[in-house]
């Protein structure tokens, strides 16, 4: 049975661990087409699932900003017309470290960008608080970002930190700022030296992959930490008409 296919028969996290085992054999040409086959189903359902979150998320009046002036201030936008354009500045700026992960440019060709921080300029009295509601940035926000004079200058500083030690895009607030608190670091996903599948999402709690952070929000109808037991947030009404709605992925 292909890998596609065991994905499809529910084995969703099986088959990333196998293919995550295969290191740079999965770039082979007997190994790739099939799973990029994976990543196209698996980002599909992630585009799914985001539009019933979305859907959900306006029939109860959640707050989202009104008339965005940016793509990355929109609580859900398709993939840009000039994706792979944009795909290859992002390459060509961060060469000099290393790679895009190929799940990052899935994400943007197939789902494209996602914003579910509620609008505190408007209103400051938070529907859940610190449900760290997922944000992934435009692409066209991370290209401007690394294609700044200064990025990569500022960038090898992390790169020669030992703290660090590796170069990353930045992709999201991280919970505090999402709630207009001062926060830390943001979160991001790693560059690696050679090209992968995926990648570590830095500096998000549950130290985990990019997909597996996704899984992770999907879990939790896209606020990984609304159960938080100090935050009293009344969510289960809205888990239960949202979370069988829900794709594995």
């Amino acid at each position: 049975m292909t890998l596609y296919d065991r994905y499809i028969n529910g084995e969703t996290e099986k088959v990333y661990q196998d293919i995550y085992a295969l290191g740079q054999d999965a770039f082979l040409p007997t190994n790739l087409p099939e799973i990029e086959k994976v990543l196209t189903e698996t980002f599909q359902r992630v585009a799914y699932n985001l539009d019933v979150i979305y859907k959900e998320l306006k029939s109860v009046n959640y707050l989202f900003k009104e008339n965005p002036e940016n793509n990355f201030e929109k609580p859900l936008h398709k993939p840009l017309p000039d994706t792979e354009l944009l795909l290859e500045h992002l390459d060509n700026a961060v060469k000099p470290f290393g790679f895009v992960p190929l799940s990052l440019k899935f994400f943007y060709k197939i789902v494209g960008g996602v914003n579910f921080v509620w609008d505190y300029e408007t209103n400051e009295e938070f529907m859940w608080e610190m449900a760290d509601p997922i944000q992934i940035a435009s692409l066209d926000a991370v290209v401007e970002i690394v294609t700044d004079k200064y990025w990569q200058e500022d960038i090898q500083q992390y790169v020669d930190d030992e703290n660090f030690g590796s170069a990353f895009l930045d992709l999201s607030a991280d919970d505090l700022h999402k709630d207009n608190v001062s926060g830390g670091q943001a979160y991001a996903i790693k560059i690696t030296s050679e090209p992968t599948i995926d990648s570590n999402f830095m500096n998000e709690p549950n130290d985990t992959t990019f997909i597996n952070y996704l899984r992770i929000c999907f879990e939790y109808c896209g606020f990984p930490s609304i159960t938080r037991p100090d935050m009293n947030n009344d969510y289960q009404a809205f888990f239960d008409k949202v979370k069988p709605k829900l794709k594995r992925i």
